[in-house]
């Protein structure tokens, strides 16, 4: 039975180990909560890190751990101290987590992090591949593990291979101040669907990519070689019922067998029929805006003194990543903070912050969803946000106010409740007075709404969800891969060659023999095209032709010592063989002067791109240009140049981030023709990557052999994934039957 297997940085579990023998309990989290159906009801594992460092794991021990485990589904990853340091204290934490949270000033770029972050992430995968078989999926959670996917992925091609990003995704101009910036993307991309919390967050992660990467993108699709990779939005849900249920249970509840917190809490709440109690929930870290809550209450305090003694602040921090200095010192701001504000507003009978800094068992957390009026949760930057829906999801009587920051996932689903700027003291200040005073109906309205989708979207449901969708993924075959080129269909065409006498060949040149470069320029072919094309051209059997849209001038520079056919500007010139250059059209370029200016204004409005111009077509590239404004500039300028070439007898040419103007009917395809016309050719071979090549295919015989490269939709018979194949399909041409050079990947 195929089975999904799930990755994480840390177990679902805790480990307890006591006079060498250990126990297990399984946590409580969310995700833990979430993946429930997935892991334990199904045949899943859970592969990460116990908690145990190596150097804490003797050989008997060791083996106890990993069989504990193993009743809970779990397969151990075994980590030093060192790897720690350098894995989840250093890249992870110094690194990722304070830039993925817009806090730069904390963003720490080192090395020697970086390499023990990689080395962590490939012991995962070893761990992973020993338990993976075919049909099994993997789905792989957060940011300590950004490389892993694309590691599994060029082990196990065939794998279906899932990845949720548990933070926010940054904006671009954030991520690419990232040393490592590339190479973390393509160790992402090396999933079949990426998952964020929001669309924001998707939006940031697919800007990135085309910035830095410069992969072609169908909405949220990102076409790679061969394949591609869908990116898509899944808020994460709560275990709506287990809070629902539980708050109704501690309400049952008589005053005797409360809980002494929720006394207290219900003390303060009858000292006062206009008594409020605030509620603030998190772990003690930076991104949380503590001490700015603290201020903003402090400002409250002061600008409305009417509510002293009516209004408290509990405030609940959990203690985190305690041993790191940043968050020594943010405890030490909170404690200033909290205590500067009791001092300066406590009466005798009332303090006006009750401050806890510990964790607190899942009872005294209903307790206190279930006795405060109000949460307060406003994070600097938050991925999502689960306290905020825990909150809602308690309130049985529909009664209670969520003010919630509008920087966290969480606001995007919760948008009928309170959004705040939490940077905004007055507006917090403000917005707490205003929620004091709602009517109750009010509260009432808008908690029912939430509580229906919180209910219906849960953590199961998302779950289910993100299954599903990576299920799908590999579900319906597209054209990238019912054309692909397999060995089994590059045999049968080495065959048709090898029996062959006389044939033509027909190569495209840029995207095809030499991959794109901002400068086109600076494209110049290698010693190894050289190489490979001579051998073609060497064989009294073949043809070979160069066709391409590139200039003349820059390809009789290029090519111009060599024996080769070619064919230049989608046509307008040829030359045979070591021939001269002919026009082979009539042709004029009288119109440069009509539309050149055009393209030197968008060019002047659009840093990175260039104009290229030809003998008798100009070509505006822009693939150096910010993606998003290169997109914009191009439907502008090809709406403003249409109403000038219908005069001029002109057509406009999209291709591959440029866009070219040239005389109506010249195209490569019926260039190719005319070598067809007067010569008897038993087998015609063409290739290229553009939409330009697709003129070839349609007007090359029907038994022409033709291949596109890249992933773009084609009429071509086979596709391969870039110019690598490429060279190795004229190996494999220079060399028919050899079996050994048949390197295509299936």
């Amino acid at each position: 039975m195929n089975k999904t297997i799930i990755v994480s940085n840390r177990l679902p579990v805790q480990l307890e180990i006591n006079k060498n023998e250990v126990k297990a309990t399984p946590s409580v989290g969310g995700l833990a909560t979430g993946m429930k159906s997935v892991h334990r009801d199904g045949n899943g594992i859970w592969v990460g890190w116990s908690g145990l460092t190596e150097e804490q794991l003797t050989s008997s021990l060791n083996e106890k751990v990993k069989k504990t485990l193993k009743e809970h589904q779990c397969v151990p990853v075994n980590l030093t101290e060192k790897d720690m340091e350098g894995f989840y204290y250093g890249f992870s934490n110094k690194t990722l987590w304070p830039q993925f949270h817009y806090f730069m000033e904390y963003t720490e770029f080192i090395k020697e992090d970086w390499e023990t972050y990689k080395k962590v992430n490939e012991k995962f995968a070893v761990e992973i591949l020993k338990h993976l078989n075919d049909g099994d999926q993997v789905w792989i959670h957060d940011y300590q593990l950004l490389l892993l996917p694309q590691i599994i992925k060029s082990q196990r091609p065939n794998t279906k291979i899932g990845f949720f990003l548990h933070i926010p995704f940054p904006s671009y101009e954030v991520y690419r101040t990232l040393p490592w910036r590339k190479e973390i993307l393509k160790g992402m991309l090396g999933a079949d669907l990426l998952g964020f919390h929001t669309y924001e967050y998707e939006r940031h992660f697919l800007s990135s990519v085309q910035r830095l990467l410069g992969h072609n993108m169908e909405f949220n699709k990102i076409l790679l070689d061969g394949r591609e990779v869908l990116v898509d939005s899944f808020p994460m849900g709560i275990d709506y019922d287990k809070f629902a249920n539980a708050a109704k249970a501690q309400n049952k509840l008589p005053k005797s067998e409360r809980s002494e917190l929720r006394l207290k809490l219900d003390e303060h709440i009858l000292s006062d029929p206009n008594a409020k109690l605030i509620l603030s929930i998190d772990r003690l870290d930076y991104t949380k805006g503590i001490p700015s809550r603290l201020q903003a209450f402090d400002y409250f305090l002061e600008k409305y003194p009417e509510y002293h003694e009516k209004v408290r602040l509990i405030m609940l921090a959990v203690p985190s990543r305690s041993n790191v200095p940043q968050y020594q010192l943010l405890k030490n701001e909170v404690d200033q903070l909290v205590g500067h504000i009791n001092g300066k507003y406590s009466k005798v009978s009332w303090t006006p912050i009750w401050y806890f800094y510990r964790s607190m068992p899942f009872e005294n957390l209903i307790d206190l969803y279930n006795a405060c009026d109000i949460a307060l949760i406003t994070p600097l930057r938050d991925g999502m946000n689960l306290v905020a829906k825990e909150y809602i999801a308690c309130r049985e009587d529909l009664s209670g106010t969520l003010i919630l920051s509008e920087m966290t996932g969480a606001s995007q689903e919760l948008s009928e409740t309170i959004l705040i700027n939490p940077n905004n003291y007055e507006e917090v200040a403000d917005t707490l007075k205003e929620v004091i005073e709602m009517p109750i109906e009010e509260q009432q309205t808008i908690n029912e709404t939430l509580q229906k989708r919180l209910k219906r979207y849960n953590v199961e449901r998302w779950a289910s969800d993100f299954l599903q969708a990576l299920g799908e993924t590999n579900q319906s075959e597209s054209l990238v891969t019912t054309k692909r080129l397999h060995k089994r269909s590059l045999e049968k065409v080495l065959d048709q060659y090898k029996r062959s006498r006389k044939r033509l060949l027909f190569f495209d040149y840029d995207g095809t023999l030499a991959p794109f470069t901002r400068i086109p320029k600076n494209a110049k072919p290698t010693p190894e095209v050289f190489d490979l094309l001579d051998q073609l051209n060497s064989d009294e059997k073949n043809e070979l032709v160069l066709i391409t849209g590139r200039d003349r001038e820059t390809f009789d520079e290029w090519f111009g010592h060599k024996n080769y056919n070619l064919v230049v500007e989608h046509g307008a010139w040829s030359r045979l063989k070591a021939g001269d250059w002919e026009v082979s059209e009539v042709l004029t370029n009288e119109w440069f002067e009509s539309i050149y200016p055009i393209l030197e204004s968008f060019t002047d409005r659009t840093p990175g791109s260039l104009i290229e111009e030809k003998d008798y077509s100009l070509a505006w590239h822009y693939r150096g240009s910010d993606p998003d404004l290169g997109k914009q500039r191009v439907r502008a300028l090809i709406s403003t140049i249409s109403q000038l070439i219908a005069n001029h007898n002109l057509e406009i040419l999209e291709g591959d981030k440029v866009v070219e103007i040239k005389v109506s009917g010249v195209n490569k395809g019926r260039s190719a023709s005319k070598f067809v016309l007067n010569e008897n050719y038993d087998f015609i071979f063409a290739i290229g990557d553009d939409w330009t090549d697709e003129f070839m295919y349609r007007d090359l015989p029907e038994d022409t052999v033709t291949v596109k490269v890249g992933p773009k939709k084609t009429i071509a018979k086979y596709r391969v994934d870039n110019t690598d194949h490429v060279f190795e399909i004229i190996k494999a041409l220079n060399k028919a039957g050899d079996q050994e050079i048949m390197r295509i990947v299936e």
